[in-house]
């Protein structure tokens, strides 16, 4: 039987969202690997942008902890093999310490992971202190390791935040505002690691100016109980799966290609803004990203929209979430006004929206089984197609998301979390269906509630 593995572990929250925590773990995470130690960092809830930037800067690849789409014997797993290679463990929260539910607070608290709260020290003096002493003592059964203080002024400033701190709270430090350090954002939220040419000197100059004002120690260590291990059964045993990879997309979580190639599938990756055709393979997958970005290049690639529209024809599978969505209808409007025909295989057209269209966590019930994940973009599609099925929102909020299907091909906004259903995504992507689904469970919106976590499955 598995033993319990300890390493030192904080979870960095703050009380509401924009307050800089993706730049204080990743200021975090460089500083400590710059010091020779080996970090690993985990993200709270959905996100695809703030894992490129922390993967950066951590040297090491970056999944989700969350309990319900996650679940809490999967995010338990990833927990304890960390703890079994790190010197040190960084959580990144999501929106407020204590919003939704589950939380941060609820993850720190299950996992006994303390938290570090980051508050922006921006115009703020003596208050510090109290919103620092509010994230504290909130809940009392929180662990809790102290504060950090972000986009502060001068050398006065920092001084005055410190000393406003009671109660024994330790001080963690501050980061300065300097506009070299600060990661740049767009509408779905930072630009991504691989436009950022300046990153790595970015990620530097926070860690030197977080160095300069902090105790660079370790935090205590931190227990991790061992975890039911469940191994992937080979379903996708030597199918071809080609993957969408460039700027227009790159939304994919690490545990879902890993779950692929646990399950035998072989995954070769490609361009459609650049290539001219698609690998050799049995299935292919469209992920999220910023077609709305590259929409007119991508619809002046004619020999990749052909590869396509032939995958298609050929009765082969297809999966694809979000912009690879979009990519998939008869047009795509940018905020401009700037339209571009593209692949054509979803009747309908998509018009990027100045504001947030929807933004919700998703249980969806296929044929091939219930699946987890979210969606969250700033288009709106009109299509006449009928949708096989809908998106059910945990909290009960809105967010109701289609998902369509001709063929084999499947489309939705719903960016999917591969681990919460493997054999119905098994059945997805194997040419032969039916005998990638034979035999195999398909779980029913009963079974929302996040397993063992003891919480009530909902978040804003």
């Amino acid at each position: 039987m598995n033993q319990p593995r300890h390493c030192p572990a904080v979870l960095i929250a703050a009380p509401a969202s924009g307050q800089g925590k993706t730049t204080v773990t990743a200021a975090l995470a460089r500083l400590h690997r710059n010091q020779g130690r080996k970090v690993r960092v985990f993200k709270c809830g959905p996100d695809f942008l703030d894992p490129m930037i922390l993967e950066r800067a951590s040297g090491a690849p970056v999944y989700q902890l969350d309990m319900w789409m996650v679940g809490e014997q999967e995010s338990r797993r990833l927990l304890w093999e960390a703890a079994g290679e790190a010197d040190l463990i960084l959580i990144e929260g999501v929106m407020g310490l204590f919003d939704g539910t589950p939380s941060s607070a609820d993850l720190a608290r299950h996992f006994g992971v303390p938290v570090l709260g980051v508050i922006d020290g921006t115009a703020m003096a003596q208050t510090f202190g109290a919103l620092a002493l509010g994230l504290a003592r909130y809940q009392t059964d929180l662990p809790f390791a102290g504060v950090l203080a972000n986009r502060v002024g001068t050398l006065r400033h920092a001084q005055l935040l410190e000393g406003s701190l009671t109660e024994g709270l330790r001080w963690y430090g501050a980061l300065s505002r300097e506009t070299g350090i600060e990661l740049p954002s767009r509408h779905l939220g930072l630009v991504q690691a691989s436009e950022l040419n300046d990153l790595d000197l970015r990620l530097d100059a926070a860690a030197a100016s977080l160095a300069g004002s902090c105790d660079v120690a370790l935090p205590p260590a931190v227990e991790f109980a061992a975890p039911e291990m469940i191994t992937a059964e080979p379903l996708l045993a030597g199918v071809r799966i080609a993957v969408a990879r460039d700027e227009a997309f790159a939304f994919t979580y690490g545990a879902s290609l890993d779950l692929l190639r646990a399950m035998g599938a072989q995954l070769s990756f490609f361009s459609p803004i650049r290539d001219t055709g698609l690998p050799e393979s049995d299935s292919l997958y469209l992920p999220g990203g910023y077609p709305e970005l590259h929409h007119v290049t991508l619809s002046q690639n004619t020999p990749m929209l052909n590869a396509i529209r032939a995958h298609h024809s050929a009765g082969k599978p297809l999966l694809a979430e979000c912009g690879g969505m979009l990519y998939l209808l008869d047009s795509l409007t940018d905020v401009e006004g700037t339209r571009a025909e593209l692949v054509g295989l979803l009747a309908g057209e998509a018009v990027m929206q100045k504001r947030l269209a929807a933004l919700a966590l998703q249980a969806v019930e296929l044929p091939e089984g219930l699946l987890r994940g979210h969606t969250y973009h700033h288009s709106l599609t009109s299509t006449e197609l009928e949708p096989i099925a809908r998106g059910v929102s945990p909290n009960g909020g809105r967010g109701a998301e289609a998902v369509y299907r001709e063929g084999r091909m499947t489309a939705s906004y719903v960016h999917f979390y591969f681990p919460s259903n493997p054999s119905a995504i098994a059945a997805l992507f194997a040419p032969d269906r039916e005998a990638a689904f034979a035999g195999k469970p398909a779980p029913t919106l009963d079974h929302l509630n996040p397993v063992g976590a003891g919480l009530p499955a909902k978040r804003p």
